[in-house]
This record gives C-alpha cells, structure tokens and sequence, in this order.
C-alpha cells in the first residue's frame, strides 16, 4: 500500500499469479519499436510497446515475455533489472508494475498505484526506476514512491512539489548519499540527504538546480544532468554545473556507466569516456537514421535500440548490435513478428495470415487510422513484411490500407483495399497496379479520394469491393473487367453514409453492412432493382443503423453486430420478396431474469465455427464465445483473464482446419487453440492422434482427437471384444456440453472414459464412424496405454 509516513502499518496489496498460457495460446507480437534497452546476467533486455525480449551476447538466443508469460498487454514505459535479486521490474503508464521472474517463470503483479484513488490517472505513469541497496526508487506523474525488493512492499511516498503537491519525476538518481530528482513543470533538481528522517518532508527537499531537464544519471563517481538544449552539464557537490557535453539537438537518450557516457541523438551514437573525451561519433545508414531511441554499451558492443516513425512509415528495426572497432557494420536483432501491434484487419486462407494496421476511425475518419503502413504475412511459421516504402515505390499514395481478400483459385494473389487511393493487387509478379477511377469502376469522392473499404471473394471467383460515398458503391472485378451497381434508389446522396462496413457472399446475395442505413441486400441475378434495405429500431428492431459484422451460420441465419448490440435475421431467403421483416435479439437468462445478449455492446467481428457456435468481438469488452443458439457463453475472454493484450479487439478470424483463431487487437496480436475444425467432404482422411496414446498424456484435458470429419457422422467406440465404450453424434454431442465423446464440426473429442464414466483400461479401442447422409463409413484403431 502507498503511503506518506512510516508510522502508518504496511498493508501490502499485491496480485500473486503464475501465468501458464502456453498451451493453447500463441502470441504475435511486433518488436521493433523498442523504447529502452538494459543489460544484466550477459544479456540484453530490451522493450518493444508492450512486449520485452532478451538476447543471449554469448549464445546469441532470444526470447520473448509477452502476455502469453503473463504480463498485462498495456504499453510499457520504463524497466529495469535488478541484479541483486535476479527479478525483472516493468513500469507501465497507467501506473501497473509487474515483476518478471525469469527463473520461475512467475509474474508479481504490482497494483498499488493504479488502484490509489488519491492520484489522478494522468498521473500514474511509471517513469523510471533507480535501484539503491534494497529500495527501488519509482518516479511517476506524482512524485516518488519507495519499494523495497528485500520483502516486496511499498515504504513511502514523496510528494515533493513546491507546495508539496503532486509534480511529474522524471528520473532520480542516488548519489554521495543523496538522492536526487528530476522534476517536470521546470521545478528542476531536487536533492534531500538520505539520512534526512523527514524524507516525507516536501519542505526538506533542498531545490538544487532550476530549469527543465531531459535526463538525469550516476555513475560511481560524478552525477551528470542534460539539458532540453542538447547539453550536459556535471553537477558538482556545490549544485553549480560544469559543461560537458554540447549537442546540437537535445539527445533521445543518455547512458551513464562507469565505463562510457553515450548520447543517442536521431541519426547518430556520440561515444565519450568518464573524462568526456570524444571515442567515437557514430553515423548510422540512411535507413536507420530517425529511428533511434535508445543505446548501451557493453565492453566492445554497442546495442541501439530503434523505434517506428509513423509519420513517414516506417517501422523499426528492433535492436542493432555493432562495436567500437568496426561501427559501420550492423546486425539487427528481434524476435519474428510483424511490423505493427496496431492490427486494423486480418485474413487467413490455407493457413497462411495477413495483416493490416492501417484503416480509419470507427466513424470512417482518416484520423483513426494509420497513413502510411505496410502488410505482415505469416506463412510457414515465418513473417514476411512488405515496408511501406517498398509499395508506395511502386503505386502512388497507397495510404490507410484497410481491408483484403486472397484469390482462392491463386494463393499468390492477393488485393488490399486503401481507404485514400484505391485497390491495389500483390502477386509473384510484383505489386501493382492500383484500381482506381482512371481503369476502374472505383469512383472518387470529391475527384480527390477513392474510398474503398471492405471486399471479398465468392466462390465463382468473383472480387466484390465497396467503395465509399459515391453512387455505385459496389463492384465486381471478374475475368480482368469491372462493373459497378447504383445504389441511390436506396441512398440518394451517397455522402449520407460515410462507409460500408463488411460484405458476405451468400447463394447469389450480397449482404452489406453500412454506417447509417443498417442492413443492405442485393440480388445478384435482378440487378439494381433488387436492393433493399433493412433498417431502423421501430421497423427492423435495430438498436443501431451503424451495422459492423455480419456472418451466416450453419442454419442460414444472419447473425449481426452493430454499434449498440447483437441481433439475428432468420428469413434471408425471402428477403427481397417479404413485404415485412425485422431482426431479433437473442433473450438469455441472467440470474433468473431475460435479458438481452451483448446488449449495448459495440461488436467488431463474428465468425461461425464448425460447430455453429460463435466467436463475438467488441470493441470493449473482449470477446464472447457463444453456444449455436447464443444461450450460453463458454468463453469471455478478456485482458484480466486471458492473454488478450486490449479488451479492444478490432478483427478476428479462424483457421477452418485446426481451429485456431486469431485475435487482432489496438496492441497486439494473439491466437487461441480452441480446436474444432470445418467438416470434411469425406471421411477419406478421417484419423485420430495422438495413436498410440501414451502414459504421459493428460486424456482429461487434452483429449483424443478424431479429426476430418464430415458433417453429419455417428461415432461409437469400442473395445476390441465389441462392447460399446462411447457414442456420439453431430450436431447432438456438441463439445462444451460436458459429454466424455463430444463432436465439434469436423473434429471429435474423447476423454478416455466409458458410458460408466470411468477411464478405459489400457488396450486397442475400435473407432466406428458412419456419414449419416451418405452412408459412407470409416474404421480407427487407437492403442492406448496407461501407467
């Protein structure tokens, strides 16, 4: 607990967790924009956004501590090593500490600060830590808090503002027995004895220095303070300054050691001894240059952090590795990812994943968006990055790309979607050309901006693609020649809707979602006199006109996330011949009383497994896994539960034959292994594993799968003398229900136990698959073997 005195008894508020994500989570984080580097135990540790990962300088092995580990997934603003203790501390701005023990594999979740009322939230931000002897002295937007690593507890709190009010610290360092503080809002350096017993005391601490500084920092013999002008200034035991060190331009970063004083400026490394002699003024490469953020030294090596440039689009480069003797060669290192945490859109096909971060605001601005980004590609465990600049070299403004669609005759080709300039094609061939309105349907808005938002692919091969604001907002792309539909019967003037959200495909129906006439059908085979809209509370029972995910299940309905809630439309068939219809809320039972699911919430993505249950995402509150018919949750997931980096998540989509879905979130990307697949065609492929099964296999949680399935089977499982151990059947024996043999879409599951609900002896079980509808059957065998 924080407080100001230490009369007061410590009550210690802390979170003890271990994290065991691993299993049926995977992370995929970006680390190349990283913001601090430390260097403890030969290695370097260095933080990217929300993510730390490490380097071995003997080995040369990375690894990574994400929120797979156990850390919060919010943006990390400062850490440090303690050597002493062999403990990782991670500052946070919202005032989270968390502390990683990389031996144990266990995280300390710190949560005093950010639940402290007193402080305002502005306020929280961990800026920076200083270790002496057992304390660790944390600057914050209020001042300065002690902790002390010998028994995890907080001591005091000093609020040493000229009227002892809260005032931003931005570093303090300990030094001839002082301690001194780095203040914001120009109150300077600030110094107290640490023998003063009135630490607290905000009149005791002696004001030493007047001004702003960037930086302040020890080592075992001088204390040294950096200017907002560039220039550094030792500050002597009397508190008068003596230059040191004049830079042109105020420094990124300082490294102060007993060894080496470094400035980071934006293009170049300046490198003195303790005496400030001038060793080496290193230049970086044109590609790096604007990117640095941080350095350190060690012995020979020189490590320099990186960061993005989101102005000009470019990413970092992680951490570069050079050395004194030979500066002009670098080494990158970083852990695989993409380029960006920012994930705006994702798509999966064949098992590959791309990623976009570029998009537009929730109300279709250009200000929510990203301008100038590039596309990640995950494809054989590996990412791919095609930089910004390598596509705006061969298209023009290729700005806020937002959405894409993978040919699904040509795996090589794929189209993305830029909310500015058009619709630009990647291939084997190269990238290009750009779609727009000069060899395109693709209208402009204004003769200046092509909108095009969201398209997809159906299974003639046809590209569909919306474009924004204009008259005919939708194309069609097939055999290399376009053609456009008119939509002003429905929306006169086309600037009344500021976008279209999301297109779905279904029996030669096109299914929009808009932005402020909710619902939009059109008929493939009637042309423009087929369009229809569904909209309003009052005629359609919409809670909200601004329609964002649309996905069919397997029943035909229409399930429909909008910007205030969830509803379903069970007659798609009739719905440009129906005179009347209207969606429907999902009414669950909540402690007894109905209530309306998802009600209220801003829902961002839907997607239907193959057991028909449902993935929801929102904007706020994680994201939802429902039952078929929505009438029980079997996961929430959100980031207090689940390695979830944001409760905001943007997009999701599932790989169809392992079950794997991915998560795109405002800080990261993450995958859950929730098994289950889409059915198959046939049993032909049909097999189960693990076979055999072994002693060391946890059957209970892990279970036998029987996988490529088709999509109405009967399964029974028996022993080799023919008696009948399990039985199940689709869309009966759904998973999640509690049964030992349960069946999701094409991948069934089975837990060892028999119809008494007792684990099986060991020996050779029978499996006996039937296709109910073509009679088409299958036989397995399974060893299994038990301790």
């Amino acid at each position: 607990m924080l407080k100001n005195s230490r009369k007061y008894l410590v009550v210690v508020l802390l979170f003890f967790a271990i994290f065991s994500y691993s299993q049926s989570w995977e992370g995929y984080f970006s680390y190349l924009n990283i913001s601090e580097i430390v260097y403890a135990n030969d290695k370097i540790y260095a933080t990217a956004d929300n993510s730390i990962f490490s380097y071995d300088v003997q080995t040369q092995e990375i690894q990574t501590i994400t929120t797979i580990d156990g850390l919060s997934g919010d943006i990390i603003s400062t850490f440090h090593y303690s050597t002493n203790y062999q403990l990782l501390i991670i500052g946070y701005e919202n005032g989270l500490i968390e502390i990683f023990n990389e031996t144990t594999q266990e995280t300390l979740r710190v949560v005093d600060i950010i639940n402290k009322a007193t402080i305002p939230p502005e306020n929280k931000q961990i800026n920076h830590f200083y270790e002496h002897q057992d304390e660790l002295y944390i600057s914050t937007n209020y001042g300065i808090s002690v902790y002390r690593l010998d028994n995890l507890e907080f001591g005091d709190t000093f609020y040493i503002g000229n009227i002892g009010n809260q005032i931003p610290v931005k570093q303090t360092a300990v030094y001839n027995n002082t301690i001194y503080a780095n203040c914001g809002n120009n109150e300077g350096i600030k110094s107290i004895a640490l023998s003063n017993p009135n630490l607290i005391d905000y009149q005791q601490w002696f004001s030493a220095v007047s001004g702003e500084f960037v930086f302040l920092a020890s080592n075992d013999g001088q204390l040294i303070v950096t200017s907002n002008a560039g220039v550094t200034f030792r500050l002597n035991d009397n508190n008068s300054l003596t230059q040191l060190v004049v830079n042109s331009e105020p420094p990124v970063d300082v490294y102060f050691s007993n060894d080496y004083f470094v400035t980071t400026l934006e293009a170049s490394l300046k490198i003195y001894d303790t005496n400030f002699n001038l060793i080496s003024a290193l230049s970086l490469p044109t590609e790096y240059q604007g990117l640095l953020s941080c350095s350190i030294i060690n012995e020979n090596q020189i490590f320099i952090g990186t960061k993005n440039n989101v102005t000009l689009g470019k990413s970092g480069f992680g951490v570069l590795k050079t050395n004194l003797s030979n500066g002009g060669v670098f080494e990158e290192i970083h852990p695989d990812g993409p380029l960006l945490n920012n994930i705006f859109s994702i798509e999966e096909f064949n098992q590959n994943l791309w990623v976009l971060s570029g998009g537009y605001s929730q109300f279709y601005n250009f200000s929510g968006g990203m301008k100038r980004t590039g596309i990640s590609r995950y494809i054989n465990n590996e990412w791919q990055n095609i930089p910004y600049d390598t596509i705006s070299a061969q298209v023009q403004e290729p700005y806020y790309l937002s959405h894409m669609s993978v040919d699904p005759f040509d795996t090589s080709v794929f189209y993305v979607g830029s909310y500015y300039s058009g619709l630009i094609k990647f291939s084997s061939e190269g990238i290009g050309p750009l779609f727009d309105s000069t060899n395109s349907t693709l209208d402009q808005l204004a003769n200046t901006y092509n909108l095009t938002l969201a398209n997809t692919f159906d299974n003639s091969g046809n590209l569909w693609v919306l474009n924004g604001r204009v008259e005919n907002p939708l194309n069609k792309y097939a055999n290399g020649q376009w053609t456009s539909y008119d939509f002003t019967s429905l929306i006169p003037d086309p600037t009344d809707n500021l976008g279209f959200s999301d297109i779905i495909v279904n029996q030669d129906k096109i299914f929009i979602g808009s932005y402020f006439f909710g619902l939009i059908g059109y008929d493939i085979n009637q042309g423009a006199s087929s369009v229809r809209g569904l909209s309003g509370e009052d005629t359609a029972n919409l809670p909200s006109d601004y329609i964002k995910a649309l996905a069919f299940d397997k029943n035909n309905v229409l399930w429909i996330g909008t910007y205030k809630g969830l509803r379903v439309l069970y007659n798609t068939t009739n719905f440009f011949t129906e005179e009347v219809l209207t969606t429907s809320p999902i009414i669950i039972l909540e402690d007894g009383l109905p209530k309306e699911l998802l009600e209220l919430q801003f829902i961002t993505k839907i997607i239907v497994d193959g057991s028909n249950n449902k993935w929801v995402s929102t904007a706020d509150s994680g994201v939802f896994y429902l039952s078929a018919d929505g009438q029980n949750t079997i996961y929430h997931f959100t980031e207090d539960n689940s390695p979830l980096p944001s409760n905001t998540v943007t997009t999701m989509v599932q790989n169809e034959n392992n079950g794997k879905i991915y998560f795109g979130t405002n800080r990261g990307l993450v995958a859950f292994n929730a098994g289950g697949s889409s059915p198959s065609n046939s049993l032909d492929e049909a097999y189960a594993y693990p076979n055999p099964v072994r002693p060391g296999f946890n059957l209970t949680i892990d279970k036998v799968k029987i996988k490529n399935l088709s999509d109405n089977v009967n399964i029974k499982i028996t022993d080799v003398t023919g008696n009948l151990v399990a039985e199940a059947q689709s869309n009966t024996n759904l998973r999640f229900k509690g049964y030992n043999l349960e069946i999701d879409g094409g991948t069934a599951y089975w837990n060892g136990k028999n119809l008494a609900n007792r684990t099986v002896a060991s020996g050779v079980y029978v499996v006996l698959i039937s296709d109910l509808d073509n009679l088409e059957t299958k036989v397995l065998k399974i060893m299994l073997i038990r301790q």
